[in-house]
C-alpha cells in the first residue's frame, strides 16, 4: 500500500513524497493465557506429589519388613481393573476435546463418530466416579484387614498418597460438570467453551499419569 505525503522544503516549497507500507505484516501469535496459566499450575502439582513419593519412599525404606507384610494384602486385580478404567476416561476426555475443538458441544447422531463434547465428558465423568468408588471399596476392605490411617507407617503412606491423588480425581469430576453445565447454558458454543473443555483435559490426563505412577509404585514395587 502507497500513500502520500507532503513535505515542507527548506526553501519554503511543497513536495511530494511516496512512502510503501508492508500490506501483509506478520501475525504473532500469541499462546493462550488460560493453557499457559494451567500448566504453570499442574506444574506446581507436579511438586505436589513429588514430595508425597519423597515421604512414601523414604518410610518405606526404614520399614521394609511392613512394607513386604502389608502390600500381600491389596488386591493385584482389583486395582488394575481400576486402573484401567481411569486410563479409558482419559482416553474418553480426549475425544471429548477434539469434539470441542472442533466447536461440536452436543451430538448430532448416535454414533460414536457423531457425539459431541457433552456425551464424552458424560461419559468420562461415569468413569471417573466408578474409579472413586473403587477406591472408598478398597479402603473400606483395607481397613477392615487392620490397615488404616494411623495403624503404621505403611497405612499412613499408603492414604495419604492415594487419598491426595482421589481428592484430584474428585476436583477433576466437579470440574467436567462446570464444562458440561457451561455447554448447556451458552447459546453458542465458542472458543471460550473450547479453551475451558481443553484445560479441563490438561488436569485430567495429569491426575491420570500421577495415578499410574502411584499404581506402580503401590501394587507393582512391592
Amino acid at each position: 500500500m502507497r500513500k502520500s505525503c507532503a513535505n515542507i522544503g527548506h526553501n519554503g516549497g511543497v513536495t511530494s513524497t511516496s512512502i510503501t507500507q508492508t500490506a501483509n505484516a506478520p501475525v504473532v501469535n500469541r499462546p493462550n493465557s488460560v493453557a499457559v496459566g494451567t500448566i504453570v499450575w499442574l506444574g506446581s502439582e507436579v511438586m505436589f506429589f513429588a514430595g508425597l513419593f519423597a515421604i512414601y519412599f523414604t518410610l518405606r525404606s526404614t520399614s521394609p519388613e511392613l512394607w513386604l507384610f502389608q502390600a500381600d494384602k491389596h488386591n493385584f486385580t482389583f486395582a488394575l481393573l481400576n486402573t484401567l478404567i481411569l486410563v479409558t476416561s482419559s482416553v474418553t476426555c480426549q475425544f471429548g476435546v477434539f469434539a470441542a475443538e472442533r466447536l461440536q458441544a452436543r451430538s448430532t447422531g448416535w454414533k460414536l463418530s457423531e457425539w459431541g463434547m457433552v456425551e464424552w465428558f458424560f461419559l468420562t465423568y461415569a468413569l471417573g466416579a466408578i474409579f472413586v468408588t473403587g477406591q472408598v471399596f478398597e479402603y473400606a476392605t483395607l481397613v477392615s484387614e487392620g490397615i488404616s490411617l494411623n495403624s503404621d507407617a505403611y497405612g499412613s503412606a499408603f492414604y495419604i498418597t492415594t487419598g491426595f491423588h482421589g481428592i484430584h480425581v474428585t476436583a477433576g469430576l466437579i470440574a467436567f460438570l462446570l464444562v458440561i453445565g457451561r455447554a448447556f447454558a451458552v447459546k453458542n458454543f465458542g472458543h471460550k467453551e473450547a479453551t475451558s473443555a481443553i484445560v479441563v483435559s490438561y488436569y485430567w490426563h495429569f491426575v491420570d499419569v500421577v495415578w499410574i505412577g502411584l499404581f506402580l509404585v503401590v501394587y507393582v514395587l512391592k
